[in-house]
């Protein structure tokens, strides 16, 4: 499913519709440049989720946990990493809830994964030949809610 935001709050927006759909255990794998919106989509999930703390990019912390939502919300940034690295993080702790009470997963620079979960929702940002953004969401082994292409013609 092809997406076209005016904007970054179009982009927001996105992620307040995902946030608000989205059930525990899913994980999101975000492949985008650099500025492409990738942390403005994950703020946006968070805001969906009811969770008020700040979202900021875990370039450097590769991990944030955030608690207080609906749901959990575990966002990873994998930019500074190489595949190795990534494989050492044991990321299906996150979204098979074995160490960590389940929630949504949101990952960011996710083409650096040397393995992906078993279902998972794939959003790349990218920009249009007119300098709109686009979102394309594809859905491996798990289904959208039905409500969502309504959401999206309606809000954005």
């Amino acid at each position: 499913m092809k997406i076209f935001l005016a904007d970054a709050e179009a982009t927001l927006r996105l992620g307040m519709i995902l946030g608000e759909l989205l059930t525990k255990g899913s994980v999101i794998l975000l492949e985008a440049d650099l500025g492409a919106g990738k942390t403005t989509l994950v703020q946006g999930i968070g805001k969906g989720l009811g969770i008020t703390e700040s979202i900021v990019s875990p370039t450097f912390t590769l991990i944030n946990e955030y608690t207080e939502g609906r749901l959990p919300l575990y966002h990873l940034d994998l930019y500074r990493l190489e595949p190795n690295e990534v494989a050492a993080l044991n990321l299906e702790t996150y979204w098979e809830g074995v160490e960590v009470m389940p929630g949504i997963v949101a990952i960011e620079w996710a083409e650096r994964m040397p393995y992906k979960p078993d279902s998972y929702l794939s959003v790349g940002l990218g920009y249009g030949d007119d300098c709109t953004r686009i979102a394309e969401i594809t859905p491996f082994n798990c289904v959208l809610n039905q409500d969502f292409a309504a959401r999206c013609t309606s809000y954005l």
